[in-house]
């Protein structure tokens, strides 16, 4: 058997399944029970200095 055609067998079969697994193991760890708050909180980030501007001391350490 040639080098290459060993390869493209193992890329057909071996990678397919692999990448399938990454899939649904990214799937199971995005809707694990209690990740919920964690997810939460990374979407209401950027909101939170919605109602009043961030502290001068915060801006001053950015400028530096």
């Amino acid at each position: 058997m040639e080098t290459y055609t060993f390869l493209r067998a193992m890329a057909d079969s071996w990678a397919l399944l692999v990448l399938v697994l990454v899939f649904v193991g990214v799937i199971l760890f995005v809707f694990r029970p209690g990740s919920r708050r964690v997810q939460k909180d990374a979407a209401e980030s950027i909101f939170r200095n919605e109602s009043r501007p961030a502290a001068e001391d915060d801006e001053k350490k950015e400028d530096r």
